[in-house]
């Protein structure tokens, strides 16, 4: 989650890092970020340096969307709840967007959105309001991110993509008619 600060920044390309206490291995190569309750953008990264945090430089401070390395580390101490030293390690993310979640395309089926996309916030954000068959078929696609082995894997036969394709879109409308997505519908892409 991102403070409702960084929204913007991220959203016009100013943000670029993200830095964490400690030594962080990024789990995937492409995320969704979220800020103020609701998923804002897809990110992928780039490259994630590990250093001293007496090796901070100003424009790594700049880069996360801070004036200066002083008010980096005020904010990690408040984070992280601890203070830190300049022997500690902090984990430089470096990240481009790759998708806006406000600037979705009204003309694909799925929004221009990767099916597995779909998924993940349908799980995060109706996870109350979805079936346990729907949830299952929602896990399996997040995992696989491929229409076509999820049928085989759930229901044996490519036949049944439709039962697949009939959940990814019940989920989509739902994340829109909630207000976690919106999509343009002048746009043309």
């Amino acid at each position: 989650m991102v403070k409702g600060d960084f929204v913007d920044l991220i959203l016009q390309g100013k943000k670029t890092t993200t830095i964490r206490l400690g030594r962080v291995i990024p789990r995937y190569k492409e995320m969704i970020i979220h800020g103020g309750g609701k998923p804002i953008a897809k990110i992928k990264m780039k490259n994630v340096i590990v250093k001293k945090v007496n090796e901070l430089t100003d424009e790594d401070a700049k880069k996360d969307g801070f004036p200066s390395v002083k008010e980096l580390l005020r904010n990690l101490e408040d984070v992280y709840q601890t203070k830190i030293s300049d022997d500690d390690l902090v984990t430089i993310i470096e990240f481009e967007v790759i998708q806006k979640f406000n600037e979705l395309l009204p003309k694909d089926p799925y929004l221009g959105l990767e099916p597995a996309d779909i998924a993940r916030l349908a799980m995060r954000y109706l996870r109350k309001d979805l079936g346990r068959d729907d949830y299952r078929i929602l896990e399996a696609v997040a995992r696989r991110n491929s229409i076509r082995s999820v049928a085989i894997e759930l229901f044996g036969n490519l036949r049944s993509r439709w039962r697949i394709r009939r959940v990814l879109r019940k989920a989509l409308k739902m994340l829109i008619e909630r207000g976690f997505l919106k999509h343009n519908l002048n746009r043309r892409d």
